[in-house]
């Protein structure tokens, strides 16, 4: 299956390295996976894969607010995203994550995206035993 992992972190710094991880278990399930790095690139190239999964952080304690880049890519995204099967994952960063899973989640189907699975990502071995179980 080919898949994209959308990396909407908190602060541009890069892909880190609980992103890769969860990379490294889809890739060793047999997938084709790429990541799109919200803060770099656009979502214009996301109507082209099968699975979408987006990883996120919140910025926020108690509210549980989404990074702009976020916003930005699926806002660019052509409304090509509407009906795709997409994961929801959210990075624990603050104690109260639930919120922010519900709100990722409320964000991508309001998109169109048919949320199949949510999680949230405790750390680097966590998110890899996650992805080992995307398509099972």
């Amino acid at each position: 299956m080919r898949i994209a992992i959308v990396s909407a972190t908190a602060k541009q710094n890069g892909i880190p390295g609980y992103i890769r991880a969860l990379q490294k278990g889809m890739e060793s399930m047999g997938h084709r996976v790429d990541v799109v790095d919200a803060w770099t690139e656009d979502g214009y190239k996301l109507p082209g894969y099968e699975y979408l999964a987006v990883v996120a952080e919140q910025i926020s304690l108690f509210g549980g607010k989404m990074p702009e880049s976020l916003l930005k890519i699926v806002a660019t995204s052509g409304g090509g995203i509407g009906g795709k099967r997409s994961a929801a994952f959210l990075k624990k960063t603050y104690p109260f994550t639930s919120k922010g899973l519900s709100n990722l989640m409320k964000l991508m189907e309001k998109e169109g995206m048919l949320v199949n699975w949510s999680e949230v990502l405790l750390n680097d071995s966590h998110a890899e035993a996650m992805g080992k179980r995307i398509g099972v």
